[in-house]
């Protein structure tokens, strides 16, 4: 089977989600969110986690133009029996397993870890990595937000970042909105904007902001589809799946640092200076411990 069919049905799905129905959009970003399930289950299961009815998913199968929902399957199943099997786990998961309470537990969120870190990397398109650098290097100024947990990632793309890319600004500032701080954003301007399910509210209330003011938006998140009303220029998406009730972080942080590197990489020469300045700075300045010698 031709793999484009599978690429153009979900373009056509990202492209026609915010035409479809309450229950369509439901559908179709589960698809977006799950590819593999959508691929591997029945149309009654698949109805069971998208939460809608097996009448929707034949519905949005037709208005996709396929004749059946089978057919409109057919894809994403034939992408997993023609792809890569399931990679074996290392020995030293297996060993860890038996040797206190906590054995299982460590050695499911290791397994957890590092698949959703292989599988954010291989999902990544460079040529996509290669128009968000351009993008972001040719920006009058690049803001940068997130709200509760996705902060943590992007306090420290703000930290390293703007190393390579100085009109990099983290906001909110002095704990206001978001939106306080793109009052003066304009066309020329970059957002970029890391927010995962459930999704901030005052994230996407910005996104929609500063898109109204013509300004370019590049989403670091967990799906396709944020919000049918936001049409990213750029979308980075990352697997969050956890073995515990909060989000894991390590393929996000593994995608953030492919952006980082590709920032300070086309930065250059003027990018490698101002970490060596930056660097100089807390050394001057004994910003790290060392320690003392004793007498």
């Amino acid at each position: 089977m031709d793999p484009t069919v599978k690429a153009n049905t979900t373009a056509a799905l990202k492209q026609g989600i915010s035409q479809f129905s309450p229950q369509m959009r439901a559908a179709a970003k589960y698809v977006l969110d799950h590819p593999s399930d959508f691929g591997l289950d029945s149309i009654r299961e698949t109805a069971r986690k998208a939460h809608v009815s097996t009448y929707t998913l034949v519905n949005m199968a037709k208005t996709l133009g396929f004749e059946t929902f089978e057919a409109f399957r057919q894809p994403y199943r034939h992408a997993l029996i023609s792809g890569p099997g399931h990679r074996s786990d290392p020995d030293w998961l297996g060993d860890l397993r038996g040797r206190s309470v906590l054995g299982p537990v460590y050695a499911d969120a290791a397994k957890n870890a590092l698949a959703i870190v292989s599988h954010s990397l291989e999902r990544q398109n460079l040529a996509e990595l290669e128009q968000i650098t351009d993008m972001l290097m040719a920006a009058r100024t690049v803001y940068l937000t997130a709200i509760r947990s996705s902060y943590a990632i992007a306090h420290y793309v703000h930290y390293a970042g703007r190393m390579a890319l100085p009109s990099l600004q983290l906001i909110p500032r002095h704990h206001n909105s978001p939106i306080d701080d793109l009052i003066d954003a304009r066309e020329g301007d970059v957002l970029v904007a890391i927010t995962v399910t459930p999704y901030s509210h005052e994230t996407i209330e910005a996104c929609a902001f500063a898109q109204k003011r013509g300004v370019k938006l590049l989403l670091i998140t967990d799906s396709e589809v944020v919000s049918p009303d936001i049409v990213p220029e750029h979308t980075l998406v990352a697997s969050v799946l956890s073995t515990h009730h909060f989000g894991c972080f390590s393929g996000m942080m593994a995608v953030t640092e492919l952006l980082l590197a590709c920032l300070i990489e086309r930065g250059g020469a003027p990018a490698r200076s101002r970490i060596t300045s930056y660097e100089m700075l807390r050394i001057e300045n004994n910003a790290y411990w060392v320690p003392q010698k004793k007498h």
